[in-house]
């Protein structure tokens, strides 16, 4: 691609204050395996090849508050996952921990926090 100088998204970051504990989470949501594991860093890998999900140790990390909040903490990223199917896919979400947002801002999207409080949504393609 013109003007991209190589430039290829190879993983999406989280902060965490249990690296490993989210990136088991985010391991059981998605079926994905830990490529690396250190004290303050885990990986996992995407089985199709594609840019994978990090966490990193922060130890002042703050939960973000969503819907958003003047002063509080508020979210910086979330991630968006397709599903084939909306209520097997949040059945299975909070089967491995994820928590249902009291704010649903569409019907046809839900969005849950993992266990750090990240946000991130389920809709259907």
């Amino acid at each position: 691609m013109p003007g991209s100088e190589g430039l290829r998204l190879h993983a999406t970051v989280l902060g965490a204050p249990d690296p490993l504990a989210l990136a088991d989470f985010y391991g059981r949501l998605l079926g994905w395996d830990i490529r690396t594991q250190e004290p303050d860093w885990v990986t996992l890998a995407n089985p199709s090849g594609g840019p994978g999900l990090s966490f990193q140790l922060e130890d002042g990390y703050r939960r973000p508050v969503w819907p958003e909040q003047p002063g509080e903490q508020q979210m910086l990223v979330h991630l968006d996952l397709l599903v084939d199917d909306l209520a097997a896919a949040c059945a299975h979400a909070e089967a491995v921990g994820a928590e249902l947002a009291a704010f649903q801002p569409q019907d046809d999207v839900r969005v849950y926090f993992d266990p750090a409080g990240h946000p991130f949504c389920l809709f259907e393609h």
